[in-house]
Order: structure tokens, then sequence, then C-alpha cells
């Protein structure tokens, strides 16, 4: 599989920016999903334990998000799903297969005392599940429409078909034989 480098790149940023709009309304969805589960502070705390540790945690949930979104821009025109469900799709399987992780996370990251359990809190997963669904969202777009002269999607018909083959078509409108 050849790798396009600037279809690569173009791929990062979309990832860096889904991430940073993840990292940026996430005080909002802790605050109406009632949970303090933070990623950014999972991350910063987990390479800094001094006052730098949000510098820290953005930075490295930038990076996070532009690596995913550089393998994304290789790998999604070759899944089999409809242009539009790729991202959310990718960013669901990657909370889905990483969450188990925070289980982990709860038992041996450095700073434990000072971070919510996670992985028991119901409250942590549906936050992670949203964070996860909407980067992916916004990483499918952005990359979709940053990479957009490097692959044309084929057009989605499926509004015109109907199982009996004849499309939209109204009853009154079909001729049937006596």
């Amino acid at each position: 599989m050849a790798i396009d480098r600037a279809k690569t790149i173009r791929g990062a940023l979309a990832g860096a920016l889904a991430a940073g709009v993840w990292a940026a309304q996430m005080p909002l969805d802790k605050r109406l999903l009632g949970t303090d589960f933070d990623d950014v502070e999972l991350l910063g705390k987990a390479i800094s334990r001094r006052r730098a540790w949000p510098l820290a945690g953005t930075l490295a949930h930038l990076c996070n998000g532009a690596l995913f979104g550089a393998v994304y821009a290789n790998l999604a025109p070759r899944t089999p799903l409809p242009s539009w469900a790729r991202g959310p799709a990718a960013g669901l399987a990657e909370n889905f297969a990483t969450w188990p992780l925070t289980a982990f996370a709860d038992r041996l990251h450095p700073a434990r005392e000072e971070l919510p359990a996670a992985f028991a809190s119901p409250r942590a997963l549906a936050a992670s599940t949203w964070r996860h669904l909407l980067f992916g969202a916004l990483l499918g777009e952005l990359e979709r429409r940053l990479n957009a002269d490097d692959r044309v999607d084929p057009p989605d018909y499926s509004h015109l078909i109907s199982a009996n083959g004849h499309g939209r078509a109204h009853p009154e409108h079909l001729a049937t034989a006596g």
C-alpha cells in the first residue's frame, strides 16, 4: 500500500483540528454528563506532575489526534462504508478498543489518586464515547474536504432504489398487467 505524503499530512491536520475541538468542548461535556473524566488531564499528568501538565496534556492530545488522522487518511478510502460513516466508525472503534486500558490507568497511572476512577463509571464511558464520536465525525469531514482532490467517492444512489427495483415510484404511477 503506497502512502501519499500530502494526503497523510492533510489527514494529520484534520486529526489535530478534531482533537482540538474535542479538548475545547470537554469542560462542557464534563458538566452535562456529570463526570470529572478528562483526557487532557489523564495524558498531561502522565507526562508531568508540575503546573505544565495542561500544556503537556493538550500537546499530547493534539499529537494523538494528528497521528490518528494521518493513519485514517490512508485507510479510510479503503473502508467499505459510505464516506459520511467512516470517521464516526473509526472514532467509535478506537473508543471501544482502548476503553479497557482505563482499568490499567485507574490502577497504574502516576497521578491515580488525583484522577477520577474511569473504568467502572458509566458517565466516564458516556463522555469518552461522545468525545470519540465527535472526534470521528469532525475528522471524517475535515479529512474528506482537505483530501477532496485526491479521491472521488462514487455517488450514493441508495435513496433512489427500492427493494422492488422500481426506485421511488408511487403505486399509482405503476402499470400492472390485468
